[in-house]
């Protein structure tokens, strides 16, 4: 690989010189305000990422209103991770051509390339076309002209703070900028690399991404990553109530305070149709590999299935939007076979799960559910 962005090599490798250098007289100097100093900043960094320039920005996932996004632009400055438009130019980039050469973080090209080496050797050729939509918000643009200001406002404001906090010029510096730094890039870098080789393909088996708890704790729920590049237009990473997603809980509580609306959120019929589909594709291509009278009958039962689930949840659709053009003497009638059709498509994907699940088990694939 060759460096071609010295102006970025320097700075990260310098502020990784200063965390080891300084490390002595952080110890020297440390405090529970300076710990509260790091914890707070970097949540509001790392939440600046995720809730706006990930999930509102990028993906457009929903829609906020100036004040909220004020708050997620200045936010942002704590995470030194570019412009709005910038990040998104490239994570459109990412979905748009993940593993390709044209991915700008591709783990294709190994883990360390996708977790931090693409920032130095990545050459960006900026299209317009690709954020259209952000060029023409002025809060955007605005902080695009003017990141530097930004970065440094924000962040000397955040430092003075810190220094009045915990008493300690070298514990606001540490703590509250080199630490915070080193823990928000990091753990956004391995979105890039550990979430795209160790953990669960929960929903898409032919991506590269998978779902991983550990990095949905320390990334504000961007762990479940492999949900994420199957619906990326979902608002919400974690759609399980187990899940952590503080990003889903944070944009829905906006929504209920006006500060966010047009939450986009896939429902769990057209959910599991998807899997259903993606899971049929998989299987099929394997089990046409395989030659025993097993593997023909399971291929009969897998498309049969897939197809009648398909059949009853359009069946379902339209009785749902036949409904609201009814009478109300009709109404009772049709909410008798929407439940009926509920019920069937609900026993549908119990034999589904049961079916694959053999299916995988049998011929060694990898499962999903």
């Amino acid at each position: 690989m060759k460096i071609k962005h010295w102006d970025m090599f320097a700075f990260v490798l310098g502020y990784h010189i200063l965390l080891l250098a300084l490390l002595p007289a952080c110890i020297a100097n440390f405090s529970w305000a300076a710990f509260w100093l790091f914890l707070a900043t970097y949540i509001m960094g790392g939440m600046a990422i995720t809730v706006g320039y990930h999930r509102l920005y990028a993906h457009r996932a929903y829609t906020a209103n100036p004040l909220f996004e004020w708050i997620v632009l200045l936010s942002s400055a704590l995470s030194f991770e570019m412009s709005a438009l910038k990040w998104s130019h490239d994570h459109r980039l990412h979905h748009n051509h993940c593993d390709t050469e044209k991915d700008p973080y591709s783990i294709k090209k190994g883990f360390w390339y996708a977790h931090i080496l693409w920032l130095f050797d990545f050459e960006r050729k900026y299209d317009a076309t690709l954020v259209a939509d952000l060029e023409k918000n002025p809060r955007v643009m605005l902080q695009h002209k003017h990141y530097g200001l930004f970065l440094l406002g924000v962040n000397f404001a955040v430092f003075l703070i810190g220094w009045w906090v915990t008493g300690s010029a070298i514990a606001s510096f540490y703590m509250g900028f080199l630490l915070r730094l080193a823990f928000i890039h990091h753990c956004t870098w391995f979105i890039n690399s550990l979430c795209h080789t160790v953990g669960a393909k929960t929903y898409a088996r032919e991506l590269s991404a998978v779902d991983n708890a550990l990095m949905a704790f320390l990334t504000f729920g961007e762990g479940y990553h492999n949900y994420h590049h199957a619906f990326a237009g979902d608002y919400r990473n974690g759609i399980r109530w187990y899940h952590f997603d503080p990003t889903k809980w944070t944009i829905w509580l906006a929504s209920k305070v006006g500060l966010a609306k047009n939450l986009r959120a896939l429902n769990t019929l057209t959910l599991r149709k998807s899997l259903i589909q993606k899971d049929r594709k998989l299987l099929i291509a394997h089990l046409n590999e395989e030659v025993d009278e097993a593997a023909q009958e399971l291929r009969a039962k897998i498309e049969e299935l897939a197809a009648h689930f398909d059949e009853k949840t359009q069946e379902l659709m339209n009785k749902l939007r036949e409904i609201k053009e009814v009478s109300q003497s009709q109404r009772a009638h049709l909410q008798a076979e929407i439940k009926e059709l509920r019920r069937g498509l609900k026993r549908s994907w119990s034999e589904w799960v049961e079916l694959t699940t053999a299916t995988v088990r049998q011929y060694d694939i990898v499962h999903a559910h």
